[in-house]
Order: structure tokens, then C-alpha cells, then sequence
């Protein structure tokens, strides 16, 4: 029915409660990198508007620090749109400091505890090859 795949992957070592906040944040990375993934606004029996939400799956997956540094590594060399997540944004208190503590990472071996893939379903399969579909 698609012929783009959305998949979120998130560290399977993190209190649930960063593996939501991870997942929203990565989610909305893909919406303003693909705004054409928002579906159209919902209106309601009354008529009240309420805004769009994506129009089409999104598939979250669970892996350790190696299955997503594989996933970004596949992400990058097939030019997917790649939206990486990194254990040092957790310290920070604003968004100009996480883009510092980003800049740091090293782009080979980044400390990923969660990534965004949007592009082609084959490309995105390829990235998510092997990881489990998170429970």
C-alpha cells in the first residue's frame, strides 16, 4: 500500500519510560524531514478540526547499541532519512545543547540508544534486518 517504510528503532537496555520519549521525539524527526508522511487533519462527528497524524505505519523495533549502529551505518549508505538519537541528549535540558552533545559523537561509533528510517521498504528492510519488532 506503501512504497516508503517508517521504522523507529529503540535500545532494548532502557526504562520504558526513555524508550517512549526516544520513539515521540525520533517520530516527529521524521515528519519534519518527510512533512508528505502527514496524513490530512481529522474532523470529528461535531465538526471540530484536530490536527493530521502520519498517514501511514510506523514500526518500532527494539535492538542493542551494535543492532542500531548497524541499522544507521545501512540508513546512511542507502540515503535513507536517518534521524539518530544519542545516550548524551538524556543529559541535556534544551535542544541547542543536544545538537552540542551530538557534535561530539563519533559519527563511526555513535552511542545510539535510538534512530528513525524513512525511505524505501527494500532500503528499510535491509536496515532492520535480523532486529526483533519491540513487544
Amino acid at each position: 500500500m506503501f512504497d516508503t517504510k517508517i521504522a523507529i528503532l529503540v535500545r532494548n537496555d532502557l526504562p520504558m519510560w526513555q524508550r517512549l520519549n526516544v520513539t515521540a521525539f525520533l517520530a516527529t524527526g521524521i515528519v519534519a524531514a518527510a512533512p508528505q508522511a502527514l496524513g490530512t487533519p481529522y474532523v470529528d462527528a461535531a465538526g471540530k478540526s484536530y490536527t493530521a497524524l502520519c498517514g501511514q505505519p510506523i514500526l518500532i523495533f527494539e535492538a542493542d547499541l551494535q543492532g542500531l549502529q548497524a541499522a544507521h551505518r545501512i540508513g546512511l549508505e542507502r540515503e535513507l532519512i536517518v534521524a539518530p538519537y544519542v545516550q548524551a541528549m538524556f543529559s541535556t535540558g534544551h535542544d541547542d545543547a543536544n545538537r552540542q552533545v551530538f557534535l561530539a559523537e563519533d559519527p563511526a561509533s555513535m552511542n545510539l540508544v535510538g534512530l528513525a528510517l524513512r525511505g524505501g521498504k527494500k532500503a528499510v528492510d535491509k536496515a532492520t534486518k535480523g532486529l526483533a519488532l519491540h513487544p
